[in-house]
């Protein structure tokens, strides 16, 4: 028999993430609050609700493309999406959130006699595109098995990496560390040679090949070159995503000055207005930070 598909969240990500289950030949019936959302998963050969209960109505796999913990919890227990289930269906949780936040969620999901997968990718609107995105798995063996083919339809590097609903969350949460602070120190490094005069594209081609590259410095900084380029990955996005790495730094009691430097300058750069912009755009925070003076001569 197919799979049924609830599919909740039709953004920049979860839109292509959607169509790509319709591909393998999944049943997809998909809600977003845009109308438009709807209407492009319709065309693409899915199906559209009109609330998050009405799609997720019988369903055995739902799949939550949201933004955060809280608008995870909305759907799932204010729209009574959980509820309307088929029963033993897998919620797959796939926006990034807090682990306790993920473990919260999942005793209350098996509560209902359903099973969390605690699933968050990495790889932007690029890899949810070409089914190419990076997904953490935290779930028990069944319920792992049991999603594999729902996740290797959206991504080409799927890795289980505990049994525990939340375990997922944490190996996320450290990406994004990585991600934050290697986005951050390529506008940091890029303020620099152009306060020195050296031309920026050249200094992304000569680091780009050395030892101080990295896949961050190679993808953002030639971006950072541009006047305001596609948005892959939103300022706001590592705003929020640091803070989580911040606050679960703060639960394990462990300290985190890089990861704090980096959240401020997205801070800063999302206050300057560019919170919407893509996230190499936090080089606007060190620009505006190292400007020179208007009495300078």
């Amino acid at each position: 028999m197919t799979t049924s598909i609830a599919f909740i969240g039709l953004g920049a990500m979860g839109a292509p993430m959607a169509e790509n289950l319709v591909k393998r030949q999944f049943r997809v019936t998909g809600f977003d609050m845009r109308a438009s959302a709807r209407e492009a998963l319709v065309a693409a050969g899915g199906h559209a609700a009109g609330s998050a209960a009405e799609a997720a109505t019988g369903a055995d796999v739902l799949v939550l493309m949201v933004v955060n913990a809280a608008q995870a919890r909305s759907v799932l227990f204010e729209a009574g999406a959980l509820a309307a289930l088929a029963p033993g269906a897998l919620v797959v949780l796939m926006a990034t959130c807090p682990p306790g936040e993920v473990e919260a969620i999942a005793a209350e999901v098996a509560a209902a006699g359903r099973h969390l997968v605690d699933a968050p990718v990495s790889g932007g609107v690029n890899g949810a595109r070409g089914a190419t995105l990076t997904i953490m798995v935290g779930a028990a063996q069944p319920s792992f098995d049991r999603a594999r083919p729902v996740l290797e339809a959206l991504g080409d590097k799927v890795f289980h990496v505990g049994q525990t609903p939340g375990q997922g969350a944490t190996v996320k949460t450290v990406n994004q560390l990585l991600c934050g602070v290697h986005i951050a120190v390529a506008a940091e490094a890029l303020s620099l040679a152009e306060k020195a005069g050296i031309d920026g594209k050249l200094l992304f081609e000569i680091m780009g090949g050395s030892a101080a590259s990295s896949w961050m410095l190679r993808d953002r900084g030639p971006r950072m070159q541009e006047s305001d380029p596609a948005v892959a990955s939103a300022v706001d996005i590592f705003v929020k995503d640091l803070s989580i790495v911040l606050d679960a730094g703060r639960a394990a009691k462990t300290a985190l000055p890089l990861a704090a430097a980096a959240h401020q300058m997205f801070l800063a750069s999302s206050g300057l207005g560019h919170g919407g912009r893509d996230d190499s755009q936090v080089v606007r925070a060190y620009r505006a930070l190292n400007a020179k003076p208007a009495n300078d001569a």
